[in-house]
């Protein structure tokens, strides 16, 4: 039935793989001649073998067999006419092929064992091996490879060693190039680094040998498919629904917005909730190096960078992207993270009538993510005196996010800072909102409360002139407690 999937030539013969032996019983010690003969009490008795060495054993020769029926498989199947086959047919040409060579190589496994094997080499041929169940599995945020041994996962903010392996080296390394060949790139020796996307959006990354030292590297941030809404964020007590109201209001009256926070601290899902506050009639661009906001307004504009291909031509930057979209006539501009040269852009865009544009960065604190924007400036390589580079600063950004991750994996909102102006050469701020931590539980997680800071915002004229009258209890010094 499935015949038009195989190759017309066939599969050359294959030495077969060991088969998973039968353990022989063992023999019944016989009577002992004389009682007066006794062993010395140095001798030492072979101890009994573990079942989780059985186990292993077990484990390392059915991968022996995978391995087998993989290259059987490339050497039977037309992949060429696979892309065309549906999942439920390639499933079964799979199972086919591999109850034929199964019984060539006279192995014999019981109809768990078979089912999973089929899996695992549909995986194999269609998929990313291994790290398929890990991309399906919901409650995975991020995959991080250590070598082919050594797969961990996180889950809730908590990081997890998986049972999941690969067979070596070479299986890694060909998984990893089946990635990145995917869209156009490659990565060896000679350009041992990669940064990707795979077809569900999620983003990869992977260092291979010899800058791996132990084995590739590996991680990979998993696509969100539902996203996190502001609702949603205020049910997991990642912030309060009085600071929802004001971050509300500094969205829909244009404020200039950085989300600022250390890496998996949530900041593209705290980007991608302060989003759904723009409104329906504004034009908004996206500039990303992997594409991962995910804004459900109608006009929406989604740009993003592109390395540079084995010549060492052709690289669109994040910079090239913004000063792009500045002659798109943008009502606001996102860019997914500012890392480089194009803070002069955004900058730039902020001060000259793109309100309301936000963006995020990498800083353990607000003050620290001025810090940060001068820096980049710096790096840049624009000549400007340091109080003209805060003044511009303090002009364009209005109101500093800062988002944490915490030990017991939680993600917290744990400041919300308004940009009030300049003092001297000095920025100055004031914070409308900060998350307070009280004590820690036995189990590890973290007591606290959000609390305001009793000021007033500095913007509430201009939430006024917006429609936007916020109560003034949103301030008090106890807002709501998590």
């Amino acid at each position: 039935m499935f015949a038009r999937y195989r190759k017309s030539s066939g599969a050359q013969p294959v030495k077969p793989v060991e088969s998973v032996p039968q353990r022989p019983a063992p023999k019944k010690p016989e009577p002992e001649r004389n009682a007066s003969v006794r062993p010395k009490a140095n001798v030492a008795v072979p101890a009994k073998a573990e079942p989780t060495d059985r186990a292993q054993q077990r484990k390392q020769r059915l991968n022996a067999v995978k391995a087998e029926l993989h290259k059987r498989l490339l050497e039977n199947l037309n992949l060429s006419a696979l892309e065309r086959a549906s999942e439920a047919e390639l499933r079964a040409e799979i199972t086919t092929i591999s109850a034929e060579a199964l019984a060539e190589m006279d192995v014999v496994l019981n109809s768990e064992e078979r089912s999973i094997l089929n899996t695992e080499l549909y995986f194999e041929v269609m998929g990313l091996g291994p790290l398929e169940p890990l991309l399906q599995d919901d409650t995975v945020n991020d995959i991080l490879v250590n070598g082919p041994k050594q797969i961990f996962v996180e889950r809730a903010g908590k990081l997890e060693l998986t049972d999941v392996t690969f067979r070596d080296e070479r299986h890694l390394l060909r998984i990893i190039d089946k990635i990145v060949s995917a869209v156009g790139r490659r990565v060896d020796e000679s350009n041992p680094y990669v940064d990707a996307r795979l077809a569900d959006g999620s983003r990869f990354n992977a260092m291979v040998p010899p800058v791996a030292v132990d084995g590739s590297l590996v991680s990979i941030r998993k696509f969100k498919k539902d996203k996190l809404g502001i609702a949603d964020l205020v049910k997991y007590g990642a912030f309060t629904e009085e600071m929802a109201l004001y971050l509300e209001a500094a969205v829909s009256t244009r404020l200039n917005i950085i989300v600022s926070g250390g890496t998996g601290s949530g900041k593209t899902t705290t980007l991608n909730a302060l989003s759904s506050f723009i409104g329906n009639e504004e034009r908004v661009l996206t500039i990303e190096d992997t594409a991962e906001l995910q804004l459900q307004q109608v006009h929406v504009g989604r740009m993003e960078s592109r390395p540079a291909n084995m010549e060492g031509r052709g690289a669109v930057t994040q910079r090239d992207c913004l000063r792009n979209a500045l002659r798109m006539r943008p009502d606001r501009i996102i860019v997914g993270e500012t890392r480089g040269e194009e803070v002069i852009d955004m900058l730039q865009a902020m001060n000259t009538g793109h309100d309301g544009s936000m963006t995020t960065i990498h800083a353990n604190s607000a003050r620290d993510g001025i810090s940060r924007l001068e820096n980049m400036v710096a790096m840049a390589g624009i000549d400007m005196p340091l109080r003209a580079v805060r003044s511009q600063i303090g002009s364009a950004v209005n109101v500093i996010v800062q988002v944490s991750r915490l030990q017991d994996g939680s993600r917290r909102m744990m400041s919300v800072t308004e940009i009030t102006g300049m003092e001297g050469d000095i920025i100055t701020m004031q914070e409308i909102f900060r998350f307070e931590r009280t004590g820690l539980e036995p189990d590890g997680t973290i007591v606290g409360h959000f609390t305001g800071t009793g000021l007033r915002s500095a913007f509430s004229d201009r939430f006024k002139r917006w429609g936007y009258e916020l109560p003034s209890t949103i301030y008090d010094e106890v807002v709501g407690r998590r």
